[in-house]
């Protein structure tokens, strides 16, 4: 801990944002780390389990999705499912609205991470600007070796430390966002996957009642 403060005293005035990156990177990397460990440890069982009762009824993969709704795929199969008698093209585009509105729920806190990638490299290079000003303006040719050396060596501490510390924050932050970026486009395949299965199910469905209805009509 008293080494932790030593460096951000060292990588001077830049630590404040830097240290806020930090933590506020750490939070929401904790954050997303939960959630896409709970979908990818539920999800595709689930959505399986719910397509395979559909084949059988209806009702008994809408229990399903119920029981489940806190995963996005199972939220998405119930917004289309909740329509009564719906045509195949009705499911799909009922489907379809129903992902546009889980996407920002997936690809949360992206932008918070690609600010933070950005930006913690420039103020890393900022303290290093900082610290080279204060290193060269404490620098005296004709005291080398006496008491203004001590400044000399501060801004360049500052100048270094500043600019690994930046580059820490934003290479740990770019790995964690890269990562969940990879997760979002696994799920959106996963989800036209499913949701294309779920629409052929419907449509042979929808077919066999259209078929039996017909076939009661003439009989009458």
């Amino acid at each position: 801990m008293q080494r932790l403060g030593q460096i951000l005293i060292s990588a001077g005035v830049v630590a404040i944002p830097l240290l806020a990156f930090s933590i506020v990177a750490i939070a929401l990397i904790v954050e997303r780390i939960v959630f896409w460990y709970r979908i990818n440890r539920r999800q595709e069982k689930v959505i399986k389990e719910a397509l395979a009762l559909y084949r059988e009824e209806p009702s008994l993969a809408i229990g399903k999705l119920e029981q489940n709704v806190d995963l996005p795929m199972a939220r998405i199969f119930l917004e289309a499912l909740s329509l009564k008698d719906a045509e195949p093209d009705e499911l799909a585009l009922a489907i379809d609205g129903a992902t546009q509105a889980e996407v920002p729920n997936l690809k949360r806190f992206n932008s918070v991470f690609d600010t933070i990638v950005t930006l913690s490299p420039l103020l890393g290079l900022l303290g290093t600007v900082l610290g080279l000003i204060q290193a060269f303006s404490a620098l005296n040719l004709g005291d080398i070796g006496g008491t203004k050396t001590v400044g000399v060596t501060t801004g360049i501490s500052e100048a270094l430390t500043s600019t690994a510390f930046g580059l820490v924050v934003a290479v740990v932050t770019l790995f964690f966002a890269n990562t969940f970026r990879g997760f979002y486009l696994r799920q959106l395949a996963m989800i036209q996957e499913h949701s294309a299965e779920l629409e052929l199910l419907h449509r042979r469905r929808y077919k066999q009642i259209r078929e039996v209805s017909y076939a009661t009509t003439r009989d009458r």
